[in-house]
């Protein structure tokens, strides 16, 4: 087996390393702050493997890289999409991505993302909820959100939903009835 094929990502864990080493950090020390074990950092730096779009993000966010660095360490890893672009995925049933479609998203708007329908899938496994909007190409129902849980933590959501509902009615129903019944009247 070449090297090449062992160790398809050495440029990205080469520049991993030499940045890691440039900032004084132990792998240890890397490894806690963004949250992968040991073992996934060294085959990182080694380029058998690279991290997850999220996880490099988090490495470029520990070590307050400039754009430009940042943008370096994104194409050395491999991925295609743009860094710091906004991506919007369509996923098929089985999480897989079909199409990519980039969307400009104003800050506000990172915080809530709104949903017009919503798909439930239940297995043994436990609850998958699909959250979309019906803004995708012809009108098509493009996923926004998935949310996977037990089934026990969505029968909890399903009571917290509720409750918090019939809270908000109540609120609303006790507001109106404090308004004086003559109010718009004409006397």
């Amino acid at each position: 087996m070449s090297d090449k094929s062992s160790h398809p990502f050495s440029a990205f864990g080469a520049a991993l390393k030499k940045l890691r080493e440039t900032h004084a950090k132990s792998q240890a020390e890397l490894s806690g702050a963004v949250e992968v074990d040991l073992e996934s950092l060294q085959d990182y730096e080694v380029g058998k493997s690279r991290p997850s779009e999220d996880i490099l993000l988090l490495i470029i966010q520990h070590f307050d890289l400039q754009e430009t660095e940042a943008k370096k360490l994104w194409d050395l890893a491999g991925y295609k999409e743009g860094f710091g672009e906004e991506q919007y995925f369509v996923n098929d049933d089985n999480g897989d991505p079909k199409t990519t479609k980039t969307v400009m998203i104003s800050e506000q708007d990172v915080r809530i993302v709104y949903t017009d329908m919503v798909q439930v899938m239940v297995n043994n496994f436990g609850v998958i909820v699909t959250f979309l909007q019906g803004a995708g190409p012809n009108n098509q129902p493009l996923a926004v959100s998935r949310v996977g849980m037990s089934k026990e933590h969505a029968r909890s959501v399903l009571e917290v939903l509720k409750k918090t509902l019939e809270q908000s009615d109540d609120l609303q129903e006790k507001s109106q009835k404090h308004l004086p019944e003559s109010l718009g009247k004409q006397e």
